[in-house]
Order: structure tokens, then C-alpha cells, then sequence
């Protein structure tokens, strides 16, 4: 049950007077249903292509042909940069790439042909299936808005699946708007795909982008959003709040960003919005304001790579481990490292998970969360280490 209505969540921009104690709310629900254990994703990031028939105002990481830079990873460089993250103990891997570059580009039609296929969804298969076969890996894929047939095709190579809401507007789809010009960013296909995953119970994880022209009040109904398909469905396991960062060379580069005090109200709204079981996140690295993100009541930090670095957002270095660690501890918690499923999906296997993917995350696992890391015989092992 929400821990606040649609219509008190409107006013707390304007009753500053409140928000102590709904800080202290926010803390007592993430206190009560996760304790003192902040965790994170040992992850290795697979761009596997930055082309994209979307073209948001705010990202630097899709290139055009005419860039230069436009590429489609080979299965050798996939299976190069999966090898590379298990030696470095990273137990997920993250597939993100553009959407439905092939509708859009003479260029992605060919690199995609010079592989065997036409369909960019049908290679990031086979590409999650070969880092299945030959590594120790689980992928978690990111490819945007997808249809039910679409999920259901990609489900059997994935532990979870994502895609960022980011808001519930349609202003933004207006000319001069951060989503002009992009059809798979209208809230219709985002929520339609956010319910199809909770038709075929995936593991799923979604989030709000904030600062990128919507209002307060959209932000709101996104979060209500979110949470009434959960409800329904059960399948949506962490939410992510993200604070838009301008970038040189992007259409919103002069834009203002939202402050911390904007962030860490949404965090507190997102927390008493959403159900207790939804893990609230926060990025680490667009941010230097961990202790103010527990205090707004996140627990987890979500995937942080040991190789690679944030490609949506390469001018932002991830925090080294230990440092978070040592802050999570002086804040009177324990970080510890999870898997692409968090516990409660994996001790509901058989509804959430496919069989396959179910025998590989076992071994991975203890207590819920990630298993140490054995080395054995000069290899990377993940095992139930004693």
C-alpha cells in the first residue's frame, strides 16, 4: 500500500515543511523491507551497436553513419568483452543498444547482413545465447521498447530484462522536446511494453529520467504508473530514478540539470509511491552525493563495471567499490554484491525464470545474493565458495 496519494505526492514541492519527516518515512520502508544491505551488480556492459532510429536531444551515446562512429559489435568482440568482465568477477552482462537501427539506416541493414541477419533482435539473441554458451555470464538486456512476441523470443537468454520509462508525458514528443522525433519514447509503447513483461513474468527493471522537460506531476503519475503494473504483475524489481546530466554536442546541452534537492525528492516520492518489494536505485557516478541518496531511502546502487565504463554516460567514472563500501558502512550499512535477479525472483524460479537460466544463476547464488568468486586452476569460477 502507497504510503502517500497521488493528490499529497503533487503538493511536495510546495510543503517543504514536511519533507524531514517524509525522509524519515522513506528510511523506515527501505529499513523495514531491506535492512542494512545496500547492493550493487558486478557488471560487464555490451553495447552491441550505438546506432538507433531514435533521436533523443540528450544522448550522446547513439552515433549516424555520417558520424563515423557507427557500429554493430561482431560476436567476437561480444564474446572478447564477456570473457574480459568474468576474469574481473563480473557475474552479469549487460546487453544495451540503440533501437531498431534497421528501419532507419541504409548502414545497420548491412553490418547486420554481413552477420547473417536483418533483424537486430534476432542477432542480440543469438549474442546473449553465445555469451551463455561460453561464459559463465548472465545477460540482462536493454533494448527498449519491445512487443510481447519480442520479450517472449528474448526471455529464454536473459535473467531480467529493462527500459527506462522516463516519464508518462507526451509534451516531450513535441517539436523542440527531448523525445521529438523518437517513436519508440511515446508513453503508449513504453507502458505497453512494461505490461507485456508482466505478462510473461520478467524480472524487469525500469525508471524515471528527471530534468528533461517534464513536470513534477508527470513524475508522479509515472511512479503511480509503474507501481499499478506491479501490482498486477509482480514482476517489476527495481526502479531506477536518474538525474538527466547535459552533455556537449546534444541538443540539450545548455539545459539545466535538476538539483540534488529536486533528485533526493523524487527518491523519497519514488520510495513511499512504489511498493516496499520494488528495489529503489540511484546511479552512483552521475552523482557525488551518496550519503544523500540513503538518507532519501535507495538500497541499491545498481551495475557498476570493474572494465567498462557508462556508456550513456562516458563522462561520468564509476565510484571505485571500495570507496562506496567504506561510505555505505559509515552510514551503518553493508554493501554487498547481488546478481541481475534479485532474491525474490530467484526463489520464485520456476514462475520468473527459464529453466536454463535457472541452472546458471544457482550456483551463483547464496543467501539471494552473488556467491564469492573462486579462482580455480588459473580460471574465474563463480561457486558457493566455503
Amino acid at each position: 500500500m502507497t504510503m502517500l496519494t497521488r493528490q499529497q505526492a503533487y503538493q511536495l514541492p510546495m510543503t517543504p515543511h514536511q519533507h524531514a519527516e517524509l525522509y524519515e518515512k522513506a528510511r523506515s520502508v527501505r529499513n523495514e523491507h531491506w535492512g542494512d544491505t545496500i547492493t550493487y551488480s558486478r557488471k560487464v556492459f555490451i553495447p552491441l551497436t550505438n546506432m538507433c532510429r531514435d533521436s533523443c536531444r540528450y544522448c550522446t551515446f547513439v552515433k549516424t553513419p555520417q558520424s563515423g562512429q557507427a557500429h554493430l559489435m561482431t560476436p567476437q568482440e561480444v564474446l572478447t568483452t564477456a570473457l574480459q568482465g568474468q576474469q574481473m568477477g563480473c557475474k552479469e552482462a549487460l546487453f544495451s543498444l540503440g533501437e531498431r537501427p534497421e528501419k532507419r539506416y541504409v548502414l545497420a541493414r548491412e553490418q547486420l547482413k554481413a552477420q547473417g541477419y536483418h533483424s537486430t533482435l534476432d542477432y542480440l539473441h543469438d549474442m546473449a545465447q553465445l555469451v551463455l554458451d561460453n561464459s559463465l555470464l548472465v545477460p540482462h538486456i536493454n533494448a527498449g521498447a519491445l512487443s510481447y512476441d519480442e520479450l517472449k523470443a528474448l526471455r529464454p537468454v536473459a535473467g531480467s530484462m529493462g527500459m527506462m520509462l522516463e516519464s508518462l508525458t507526451d509534451k516531450l514528443m513535441q517539436r523542440g522536446e527531448a523525445h521529438h522525433g523518437c517513436p519508440d519514447k511515446t508513453p503508449k509503447r513504453r507502458l505497453a511494453t512494461l505490461k507485456a513483461a508482466g505478462q510473461l513474468n520478467i524480472p524487469f527493471t525500469t525508471g524515471l529520467l528527471i530534468g528533461i522537460g517534464e513536470s513534477w506531476q508527470s513524475r508522479i503519475d509515472s511512479l503511480f504508473a509503474i507501481n499499478e503494473l506491479h501490482l498486477q504483475y509482480g514482476h517489476i524489481q527495481e526502479v531506477i530514478i536518474q538525474n538527466f546530466r547535459a552533455k556537449s554536442g546534444t541538443a540539450m546541452a545548455n539545459s539545466s540539470e535538476p538539483s540534488l534537492e529536486d533528485m533526493m525528492l523524487t527518491l523519497v516520492a519514488a520510495r513511499l509511491i512504489l511498493d516496499p518489494s520494488i528495489s529503489l536505485q540511484a546511479p552512483p557516478n552521475l552523482e557525488q552525493a551518496h550519503q544523500n541518496y540513503l538518507d532519501a531511502g535507495i538500497n541499491d546502487w545498481g551495475g557498476i563495471s570493474p572494465l567498462t565504463r557508462d556508456f550513456i554516460n562516458p563522462e561520468r567514472a564509476w565510484p571505485q567499490i571500495s570507496t562506496l563500501a567504506q561510505g555505505c558502512e559509515n552510514a551503518g550499512f553493508t554493501l554487498k554484491e547481488r546478481l541481475t535477479v534479485y532474491p525474490a525472483y530467484l526463489r520464485n524460479e520456476a514462475r520468473y525464470l527459464a529453466p536454463s537460466i535457472a541452472a546458471r544463476l544457482r550456483p551463483m547464488t547464496r543467501n539471494g545474493l552473488a556467491a564469492e568468486q573462486c579462482h580455480i586452476g588459473g580460471h574465474s569460477e563463480l561457486a558457493s565458495c566455503r
